[in-house]
């Protein structure tokens, strides 16, 4: 029989798999229309001998059911309720798994997570990395998908649970973030003061910089990447991750980049892991960014430092912030 894998399983498996198993619209319309007779068909989801499962999907095995009465009792599946499906809302796994894609799984996840936590997904969704919940974060070659695309498909999706959340955090979703630190940097920036953020103008992911050619003798690349970046301003932002730039020959390409921006202009700002981690240290930074951009910080406390704080507590749940040490 089929098993319509979501939540936090089909999560997992795109995390384990990546976006080479996507999948276009055509299997993805084919896939859904298999797995809505399987809906259809009452039949209680279980697993093979073995537990069987796709690729990083954990015990127990969170299952999609038509109704209640589909329900299993097995402590091996976990169910939840679906008596439909929207259009090209999962990929065939094979061996009789089907697998919410990562838009429905944003959808399915807004019922469960907090606004905080639910805008922290979707940056990882459209970014470069991969969340772990038992180690450091690991790189993804491409993004599972997009502020577009999570925004068609949430919006298609009418009257299914959770849209409404679904639609407010995409408000605040960024794209093409590489690490989880520099997600979380900047929604701790950027989200404004009701949801314990700076408001502060939102900057551009890992943005290229080109070089001109009449200053290439000034460079030893053509282009230079930010890891924040506010290109208007000619203001960038470079979180100094120590697990990815502790290696001699990182730093000096590091410094000789940073150096290369210097000449074109910008001013650059490194941003160190205890200056995220701390609350002290963060808020010199942001009122050290609110003033480069321009941002006249109005914040009335108490009320925003209670914020800040439980968006902090939010935001660093669940991660494990030794990674850099």
């Amino acid at each position: 029989m089929a098993v319509i894998i979501g939540y936090e399983s089909a999560l997992e498996y795109w995390r384990t798999v990546g976006p080479r198993f996507l999948q276009g619209l055509k299997k993805r319309r084919s896939a859904t229309a298999r797995a809505r007779k399987a809906l259809q068909a009452q039949e209680k989801p279980r697993l093979s001998a073995g537990n069987r499962r796709p690729g990083g999907c954990s015990i127990p095995v969170h299952a999609l059911v038509g109704s209640a009465s589909a329900r299993t009792q097995a402590g091996s599946i976990v169910c939840h309720v679906r008596s439909s499906l929207p259009e090209e809302s999962v990929v065939d796994a094979g061996q009789g798994f089907f697998v919410s894609t990562p838009e429905f799984c944003f959808l399915q996840m807004a019922s469960k997570l907090s606004l905080a936590r639910l805008i922290q997904l979707g940056c990882e969704l459209c970014g470069t990395y991969v969340h772990a919940d038992s180690g450091p974060a690991v790189r993804r070659e491409a993004p599972l998908t997009s502020i577009a695309k999570l925004r068609a498909f949430v919006e298609g999706a009418e009257y299914a649970y959770g849209r409404t959340e679904a639609l407010r955090a995409l408000g605040f979703v960024m794209e093409n973030a590489a690490s989880p630190m520099e997600t979380v940097l900047v929604l701790l920036l950027c989200l404004p003061y009701r949801l314990g953020g700076y408001g502060i103008e939102k900057p551009q992911f890992n943005y290229r910089v080109d070089v001109p050619s009449h200053m290439r003798k000034l460079a030893d690349r053509k282009y230079c990447e930010c890891d924040l970046c506010w290109p208007d301003l000619n203001l960038a932002a470079e979180y100094d991750s120590a697990r990815y730039h502790l290696d001699p020959e990182r730093q000096e390409s590091d410094a000789r980049r940073r150096g290369t921006l210097v000449s074109l202009g910008f001013t650059v700002l490194t941003v160190s892991r205890k200056q995220v981690i701390d609350g002290t240290a963060f808020n010199r930074l942001a009122r050290q960014i609110a003033n480069l951009t321009g941002k006249r910080l109005r914040y009335v406390d108490p009320e925003f430092t209670r914020a800040h704080l439980a968006l902090r507590e939010e935001l660093f749940r669940g991660m494990v912030v030794e990674e850099e040490t």
